[in-house]
């Protein structure tokens, strides 16, 4: 039974707390959710986010935030993680829990039991394929069940996309509404600029100006293709460079950078080599995001699924063509000239030069969420999930 969260106030703050409860130390896509709405802030209530000692709670003290930093996610253990979950809640006196990943999920149900708190959970990585990051079908099963049970257990589910929502729907059937909220950028006039990339690079702060817009056809004359992903299976860079290898024959002196860090790299740079493209590819490992997007002309990602694309987003945000498979969260944020098969090479180079041309680049949908908007609507579901 979820109590009134009125009725209680962390000792620290006037506010309602808001405990975020993040497993992984490093900087990634989560990560960025994270440190956006810890820059901008949950309207109406104190944000602490507990997490492992490590880089993210670096940037989130740089950025001001309350951290609870503990031993806690995989590397912890199971035990080890709820107990520190347990000892943070009686610390801090949250109202709400609001986990993200699929760790962080489990141990708050097991957790929280019996505690009068709020449970919230937002998801941000599911596939429509299960083998995309469970790999085997008795692993899909057996995850499924566990996340049945866990959003029985959860007060408000969020989800980052109307893809990832029917994902959710289809695999977990949860009994419960499941909220939509975005990730939220802001616009490049409003001055604010996290125009930051979600998985290849660290994330910015609010204070760092997005790319200017290039326009012009660069065809001809050397198009400058980016990549801004993990060098992961499901991230399809072999696609990518077959794709690559179709433009060279109508543009010569195209470039490609594959930047990020990976399983993959040492297969990608043989294929590279085996290809012949080795004068035209560049695998530079972590890049800053907005230095390379200043010197690219396309973002292409030919991912197999997305839920709500950090790197697309940013990618719109700085006026680059964008490329990308239609898939997950990606119709939602690009228009459908921008998409394309990843298993049709020639079709991917095609529009890669249709993307040069400044005329033919996307722009953020109407309505889509700047990162206080996106806050706001986050707060809106606790007082939703507390009526």
């Amino acid at each position: 039974m979820v109590l009134n969260a009125r009725r209680r106030r962390s000792p620290m703050s006037l506010h309602p707390t808001a405990l975020w409860v993040v497993p992984v130390a490093d900087l990634g896509g989560v990560a960025r959710h994270v440190l956006d709405v810890a820059e901008v802030g949950l309207p109406g209530w104190r944000l602490v986010v507990m997490c492992p000692e490590g880089r993210l709670a670096e940037r989130l003290r740089t950025a001001g935030a309350a951290v609870y930093a503990t031993k806690f996610g995989p590397d912890a253990g199971l035990p080890t993680s709820v107990n520190a979950l347990r000892r943070a809640i009686r610390a801090l006196r949250p109202e709400v829990v609001h986990t993200h990943l699929a760790y962080a999920d489990v141990v708050a149900v097991l957790a929280t039991r019996g505690m009068a708190v709020q449970l919230v959970t937002t998801e941000h990585g599911i596939a429509a394929d299960d083998a995309v990051y469970h790999g085997s079908a008795w692993r899909s099963r057996a995850m499924a069940q566990v996340h049945r049970a866990r959003l029985a257990a959860t007060n408000t589910a969020i989800a980052v996309s109307h893809a990832t929502k029917g994902a959710m729907v289809e695999k977990w059937s949860p009994r419960s509404e499941i909220a939509v909220v975005p990730n939220g950028v802001d616009r490049p006039d409003t001055g604010s600029g996290n125009g930051v990339s979600a998985e290849a690079v660290t994330p910015r702060g609010s204070g760092d100006a997005a790319p200017s817009v290039r326009s012009g056809d660069r065809v001809g004359h050397g198009l400058r293709v980016l990549s801004l992903a993990r060098l992961s299976r499901e991230k399809r860079l072999k696609d990518l460079l077959h794709a690559f290898a179709e433009l060279r024959n109508l543009d010569p002196r195209a470039t490609l950078t594959i930047a990020g860090d990976g399983p993959e790299r040492a297969a990608i740079v043989a294929a590279v080599r085996d290809m012949g493209l080795g004068e035209a590819v560049d695998l530079p490992g972590f890049l800053d995001p907005a230095a390379a997007m200043a010197n690219a002309d396309v973002l292409v990602q030919l991912s197999v699924w997305e839920n709500c694309s950090y790197a697309l987003l940013d990618a719109v945000r700085a006026g680059l063509g964008v490329v990308a498979t239609p898939v997950g969260g990606n119709p939602e944020i690009l228009p459908e000239r921008c998409l394309a098969a990843a298993d049709d090479p020639r079709g991917v180079a095609d529009a890669i030069v249709r993307q040069a041309d400044g005329d033919e680049r996307p722009a953020l949908a109407e309505g889509w969420p700047t990162r206080r908007e996106m806050s706001a609507l986050i707060v809106a579901e606790y007082e939703r999930g507390n009526a």
